[in-house]
């Protein structure tokens, strides 16, 4: 388990950027690092909501710098100018947060789409390279820099229904882990300067799922809010500690 220890800490006058940012775990990151002290930089494809859940997180921590800026994160050119202009802007980019998501599913194995695949190959897998590679020095110039991954428990245990979803979330691990293995190597004997490590929940549950079916126990589902604290909690222990790393927030499979 992961968790912060709160108050301003290592996340004070850091800047984050958020990859997915207008979801309801994307708002909950964007109001903890803000209450933090981070600059936080947020982007989604959806720009009405990306600009409700900054309002949000500015109107919480009065005085917080929360910005949104609109990127297509499946344009690699597009990424590398919002890597660019961040680092410009701010001087530093100290983190990277991939919370894009989206999920496809079937009932069987046999009944799967593999247009399904497309769609994940794209949201879960694309964005998680555009923006590993776009980010990647910027992270490793801040000396503290970190990029986290919001994983699921089923790309180690896969099951029928769910072969596209599990096959993108494993897909994408292995490649924060190749990052987190460039990281290590290009620290040497001194340790990496940058972290890659990745969150690994069995589903996120928020507020507004609990009212739309309060007889649902949401069992072993990590909370938003839980999510974004430990997120937080990432920066507060050492690079080569957390670099490469697959941290449960539930149970293993």
């Amino acid at each position: 388990m992961v968790t912060s220890t709160g108050g301003q800490g290592p996340l004070e006058g850091a800047v984050i950027a958020v990859a997915g940012a207008a979801g309801p775990a994307g708002r909950a990151t964007l109001l903890r690092l803000a209450e933090a002290g981070a600059v936080v930089v947020g982007s989604d494809a959806n720009p009405e909501r990306l600009a409700e859940a900054v309002d949000a997180a500015r109107y919480a921590h009065g005085g917080a710098t929360v910005i949104g800026e609109t990127v297509d994160l499946l344009d690699l050119d597009q990424t590398r100018e919002w890597a660019a202009r961040t680092e410009k802007e701010f001087g530093r980019v100290d983190g990277v947060v991939h919370l894009v998501g989206g999920w496809r599913g079937c009932s069987t194995f046999t009944e799967t789409d593999l247009a399904d695949w497309d769609t994940l190959h794209k949201l879960l897998i694309r964005t998680v390279q555009h923006t590993s590679l776009a980010f990647s020095e910027a992270l490793e110039r801040s000396g503290n820099g970190r990029y986290v991954l919001i994983s699921a428990a089923g790309a180690s245990k896969p099951t029928a229904g769910n072969a596209a979803y599990a096959a993108s979330k494993a897909a994408a691990e292995a490649w924060t882990l190749a990052m987190a293995d460039g990281f290590r190597k290009a620290g040497g004997e001194g340790g990496p300067r940058a972290a890659a490590a990745i969150l690994i929940v069995k589903a996120l549950v928020n507020d507004q799922m609990r009212a739309e079916r309060p007889n649902a126990k949401f069992a072993g589902f990590t909370d938003v809010t839980e999510l974004a604290e430990a997120i937080a909690g990432v920066w507060d222990r050492p690079a080569q500690e957390v670099n490469g790393q697959r941290l449960w927030l539930t149970p293993k499979p």
